[in-house]
């Protein structure tokens, strides 16, 4: 599915500011490490409709992601 430019927009947003406020890392700390994300891939493209996933949810995926990738 395809979802719509602007949904993914305030998607990305909500996700950033959400995991900002749960790892307590700066915002500008937040943006640079979702965008480098392979979440973020996964958002864009429509994998597995993560664009229809919380916020909240997003945010945890993201930390889980990157204690994953830092530990190698």
């Amino acid at each position: 599915m395809t979802a719509n430019r602007t949904l993914i927009g305030h998607k990305c947003a909500g996700v950033i500011k959400t995991y900002a406020e749960y790892t307590g890392v700066p915002l500008r700390d937040a943006f640079d490490i979702f965008y480098k994300s392979n979440l973020y891939i996964e958002i864009i493209n429509g994998i597995s409709d993560m664009h229809c996933r919380s916020d909240g949810y997003l945010a945890e995926e993201l930390q889980l992601e990157k204690e994953r990738t830092s530990s190698y």
